[in-house]
């Protein structure tokens, strides 16, 4: 017999398995780990990341063989498949909070002290709420007649993953003049997400008000896992092309960025699936009665208030707060590394740098991160400030000059030598014209 007729044979009676016989295999190892956790007391050690791992993996699995058999849409099973997914959702950020709190000695991050204790507050919250769902699965599981299994984890099964010792470092991670336009791009990127998180910076908590105004309307699960996705490209290119062996030694500089975005990619992660858990499980959203009484259940085990402040006061917070401290060192990384030149330019026709040509100028420079002069006779202008250019407008009139030079950051020159082509976007009237294709950006 054929390979193919022989795994088609084998799939078919795979199939003729009974429903309750399959799912009593797919709840197997979930309800072993309910079991297990539904007797912890409220210490957050035993939630290892191989515990973590396993009630994700489990979860999964069920979840899948539920939907697969149309439990979403069946009265008598829906609430536990929404158990199974709050317990992979949780477990999914309490990994990632558990990783942050495993590797946040290695990020070499300033003043990281009430981050900790911020983190293992989060910790707490994640591991009683799974606390609190586990006996409730167990019931559940008993009502729908699945056998719940005699046997039970031990606390041996999931170590921790850390021991008291390391492996030698004997490979050399040290910078090379190669890696400078990789380190260039990722430390522009850096300050690029930076920027964009900018206007969600915030200095006090919200109040659970705030917060469900602020949830989902301008802060949703989508626009976090953009970022995530975003920011998880920018660790992953490090790693490639900049620091193959990590950061524990070498160029402390990178090392330290690397730990910027590294937290900020798991902060990203763990908001992401407390986002999800919210808007998809607790969120009130017009849902048919059988879903509000779920959605009730649920948020008696959740307490929707303590899920948001710790997505949102804690991880949120951070995330802005640790892209906002990591700028100043990806400003002096990308300074350190980009290839430098000048060129001389002829001030905008008739109208000379006001408010137009200064935006574009500043943008340009702003776009690509790195130290850009606007070099006036003796004086010198940071083309990067609206301001500052409008400043040189000034003396640039008074002195009745028709040529200036930029120096500084060559992908910044090339544009605004582009840019100075088409006299800086308007005409002799101040009339804004349309922009080179390359210049795309700006608009």
């Amino acid at each position: 017999m054929k390979c193919v007729d022989i795994a088609m044979e084998e799939d078919r009676s795979f199939c003729e398995i009974s429903f309750a016989e399959k799912l009593r295999i797919f709840s197997y190892d979930y309800l072993k780990c309910c079991s297990y956790i539904a007797n912890f007391d409220r210490s957050r050690y035993v939630f290892t990341k191989k515990l973590y791992s396993k009630l994700i993996s489990t979860s999964q699995l069920l979840e899948d063989f539920l939907d697969f058999h149309g439990a979403k849409n069946s009265k008598e099973w829906f609430f536990y498949r929404e158990m199974t997914a709050a317990v992979r959702h949780l477990s999914l950020g309490g990994y990632s909070q558990k990783h942050i709190s495993n590797r946040l000695q290695f990020y070499d991050l300033p003043d990281d002290e009430e981050f900790r204790k911020e983190g293992y507050k989060t910790l707490d919250f994640l591991t009683s709420a799974l606390m609190k769902i586990a006996p409730v699965v167990l019931e559940e599981a008993r009502r729908l007649s699945i056998p719940v299994p005699d046997e039970c984890f031990d606390p041996a099964d999931f170590p921790g993953v850390s021991t008291s010792q390391m492996l030698p470092y004997d490979i050399d991670d040290e910078n090379r003049d190669a890696q400078k336009k990789n380190i260039v791009k990722i430390a522009s990127e850096f300050l690029s997400v930076a920027r964009e998180l900018d206007h969600l910076g915030f200095y006090e908590p919200y109040s659970p008000e705030e917060l469900y105004q602020l949830v989902p309307a301008k802060v949703n699960e989508v626009e976090i896992r953009r970022l995530e996705m975003v920011v998880h490209n920018l660790q992953s290119s490090f790693d490639t092309y900049v620091i193959h062996g990590g950061y524990r030694y070498g160029n402390r500089m990178l090392k330290q960025l690397r730990g910027f975005f590294s937290v900020v990619f798991h902060l990203l992660q763990m908001i992401g699936r407390m986002l999800h858990f919210y808007e998809r499980h607790l969120h009130e959203a017009g849902y048919k009665n059988i879903y509000k009484k779920v959605q009730d259940r649920l948020s008696e085990l959740v307490n929707p208030d303590e899920l948001l402040d710790r997505t949102i006061n804690h991880g949120l917070y951070y995330t802005c707060h640790f892209l906002s401290a990591g700028k100043d060192l990806a400003q002096e990384i990308l300074n350190e590394n980009i290839e430098r030149t000048s060129i001389t330019a002829g001030v905008p026709v008739k109208l000379g740098f006001h408010s137009r040509p200064s935006l574009l100028v500043a943008k340009i420079v702003q776009h690509y991160g790195g130290k850009v002069d606007l070099v006036v006779g003796e004086d010198r202008f940071d083309a990067s400030s609206v301001l500052d250019i409008q400043w040189a407008g000034g003396k640039i009139q008074k002195e009745n000059i028709s040529q200036v030079m930029f120096e500084g950051d060559t992908r910044a020159l090339k544009d605004i030598q582009i840019l100075a082509g088409v006299n800086y976007g308007e005409d002799s009237i101040g009339k804004g014209v349309p922009l080179p294709k390359e210049l795309g950006y700006l608009k």
